[in-house]
């Protein structure tokens, strides 16, 4: 299956190592190439891949599946309904090293990042990042468009709301409901719910 990759940045290129992973580790997969808003990347090589054009010329460009690699969550989930408007097929990238569990629900366009670990009953909702390292427990549910970031840390049967962003490191406490737009700042403990929309940062994450 070749993937083509939406966006040349920093995810993407996370994006195409994951995919590149699959592919060494014997999976039907492979990254053929990016896509990118910058014209002036189009015939750039990322991690020697091509920079095939521009977002637009996605119908010309050929390909079995796309990723939308982007870490804003609002332009990433944008593009993601577009895409599937237009009647797109979305991959899943899960690094070899991610550990999943076995009846956990991935959906279409995640992408799962080295040494990330999902647990037991977690669903996890469309087109959604599950960075570096990060511990997704048991019964959680992650809603469409979210990013877990690196090394953050959900306790058991938490929800996270579409397009709510966990910074870094953060970690959030069991039972606990992060609103939809939300955001954890980095390296916040999170006790309690947070609204839909709300900003919560510090120790306390007020």
């Amino acid at each position: 299956m070749r993937v083509l990759i939406i966006g040349a940045g920093g995810h993407g290129q996370v994006a195409a190592d994951i995919l590149l992973a699959m592919r060494d580790a014997g999976q039907k997969v492979t990254p053929a190439g990016f896509l990118d808003a910058n014209p002036g990347l189009a015939g750039a090589s990322v991690l020697g891949l091509p920079v095939l054009g521009h977002d637009a010329d996605l119908r010309a460009t050929p390909h079995d599946a796309v990723l939308v690699a982007l870490g804003e969550n609002n332009r990433r989930r944008r593009i993601f309904e577009d895409l599937k408007r237009a009647g797109e097929r979305f991959a899943l990238a899960v690094h070899p090293t991610a550990v999943i569990g076995r009846d956990v629900q991935l959906s279409p366009g995640c992408m799962v990042c080295a040494r990330a670990v999902v647990n037991t009953g977690a669903r996890v909702g469309e087109n959604c990042i599950l960075n570096t390292g990060c511990i997704v427990e048991h019964h959680n549910v992650i809603g469409p468009h979210a990013h877990i970031g690196p090394g953050a840390v959900l306790g058991g049967e938490c929800v996270v709301g579409a397009e709510a962003l966990v910074g870094l490191g953060a970690a959030v406490l069991p039972l606990v409901r992060i609103g939809e737009m939300a955001v954890v700042g980095a390296g916040a403990v999170v006790p309690k719910d947070v609204p839909d929309g709300a900003m919560v940062k510090g120790p306390a994450a007020r």
